[in-house]
């Protein structure tokens, strides 16, 4: 089971490691717009919808890439007192009533809107570019699917709590600079 969860996560920080890519493509395109717009008085036709499409890739790509590591926004003001045989069971329950039925509903209806895309061989209506976006919105369902993949190694990972009374280690990717900091100056060595 154990080795169900951490290949989940790896993968999970494996796409999330590539689509993390789509930040330097959409900086520099979004630099490069400004220069031919602003010096060059002669602006792309193009740029404002590849930067809408590597954002919406970013956003999509990076939610179930943050699940894996743990780092989604939680109102944590009693939870974390709680011991993590209780704490597993709250997020179970959370998994189970929330979170699986809204990542059921992304892939559906997202897998309804990218067929209709691809049906159509949508293109955008916002520039005279007309790029093709069909390709973009096959990332709706997608990201459903990583969701709903990952929150099954959450549930995994919420069952092994409950039993042990311990979370299972999560495999670190990154760290938040506050967390670094607070250990640097604890004296704790992070490696």
């Amino acid at each position: 089971m154990i080795s169900l969860i951490h290949a989940i996560e790896s993968f999970n920080i494996w796409i999330g490691r590539a689509f993390g890519w789509c930040i330097l493509i959409l900086t520099l395109s979004v630099a490069y717009e400004v220069f031919v717009r602003y010096v060059l008085n002669a602006p792309t036709v193009w740029a404002f919808d590849m930067m809408v499409q590597m954002y919406g890739a970013l956003f999509l790509m990076a939610g179930p890439y943050a699940l894996a590591q743990d780092t989604h926004v939680r109102a944590d003001v009693i939870y974390r007192f709680l011991q993590p045989r209780s704490q597993a069971k709250l997020d179970l329950l959370l998994f189970i009533v929330f979170f699986f039925p809204g990542m059921l509903a992304l892939f559906w209806f997202g897998w309804e809107i990218a067929s209709d895309s691809w049906r159509y061989h949508e293109v955008s209506w916002n520039s005279p570019a007309r790029i093709q976006i069909y390709f973009f919105k096959t990332l709706i369902p997608l990201a459903g699917a990583l969701f709903i993949v990952q929150g099954v190694a959450e549930c995994l990972r919420c069952y092994l709590a409950i039993k042990t009374n311990q979370w299972l280690p999560r495999l670190e990717d990154a760290q938040e600079t506050e967390d670094i900091l607070t250990h640097q100056a604890a004296g704790l060595d992070l490696d």
